[in-house]
């Protein structure tokens, strides 16, 4: 066991609470830096984590989070602001004298992005590695989890999957497999240093044949609807209140999707995670109050 705390930020979301579970059943000292002590932070402290609020966008908080730190998970929600929260992250991380960092970023992060969010991922991705804090890069495709918190309302209800996501494919990953990763690249840092891994599932599938393993597991009839990019921003906004930035976003990375940049299969789960990544089939029945429920995009942001 690693004798110092290992800091996850952005410990209760989709990637940040499944890691804290695994460090802690693995035997790691684990810092859980939260924004609020709500029941989220409380149930992360009933397993073993020292729980402490902590604010990106706030440097002394992150000087004190990262005391007698050595190994960072860094994860910023999708909102602007990421470069000015990498800059304070890779000043807290030198100031600590940290030995590892491992970033989240995604598939699509590149400097001509579509997207103003991606690009930002990039241009973070630059800043840590110069800033010499032993960081490394992970970046996942498509969530297996956003294929319930996109589709909520409309797949039992009326049997479809609105996206715009074209024909082109991907391998949905479910976030406990990322979560793996990051605890194998964690507990092992100095091999992956400076590294950007593109994590996927076990299988590059079309958006209909997704919706036909969906309605298999379900029982229902589910069929993918293609549709227009504009009318999908127009519901994220109108209809669901997102941040206009944040719709950008999913347009621009549905953009890309219908492009094939989100079409790949690594081996990455298996080599760093030690375990195959999650089949589809196997994900949708260990979700299914998820896919028949009311959860959406606007509960989980």
């Amino acid at each position: 066991m690693h004798d110092k705390p290992i800091l996850v930020m952005g410990a209760t979301g989709k990637t940040g609470s499944p890691i804290v579970e695994q460090l802690i059943e693995r035997g790691h000292l684990v810092r859980a830096m939260v924004r609020t002590l709500d029941a989220r932070a409380e149930h992360l402290s009933g397993l073993g984590a020292e729980t402490v609020v902590g604010d990106f966008l706030d440097l002394p908080s992150l000087h004190a989070a990262m005391r007698g730190v050595e190994r960072t998970y860094f994860c910023y929600p999708p909102a602007d602001r990421l470069v000015e929260a990498t800059s304070n992250i890779a000043i807290a991380v030198r100031g600590a004298k940290s030995k590892a960092l491992v970033n989240m970023s995604q598939i699509s992060a590149r400097e001509h992005a579509r997207s103003k969010l991606a690009f930002q991922h990039w241009q973070s991705e630059q800043i840590l590695d110069w800033a010499n804090i032993g960081a490394a890069h992970i970046r996942p495709t498509f969530f297996a989890e956003d294929l319930f918190l996109f589709t909520g309302p409309t797949l039992m209800a009326e049997g479809k999957m609105l996206l715009p996501f074209g024909d082109a494919r991907h391998a949905p990953v479910a976030a406990h497999d990322i979560a793996r990763v990051v605890v194998g690249m964690l507990e092992d840092p100095v091999p992956h240093v400076g590294q950007r891994y593109i994590l996927t599932g076990p299988r590059n599938m079309m958006l209909a044949e997704m919706a036909g393993v969906i309605g298999d597991v379900l029982g229902q009839r589910i069929d993918y609807v293609n549709i227009p990019v504009n009318a999908w921003h127009d519901a994220l906004v109108g209809k669901i209140g997102f941040p206009r930035f944040l719709a950008d976003h999913l347009v621009a990375v549905a953009m890309d999707h219908q492009d094939g940049i989100f079409s790949a299969r690594t081996d990455v789960v298996e080599r760093i995670g030690g375990q195959a990544p999650q089949e589809l089939a196997d994900f949708v029945h260990a979700h299914r109050a998820d896919f028949i429920g009311e959860r959406t995009l606007s509960s989980a942001a």
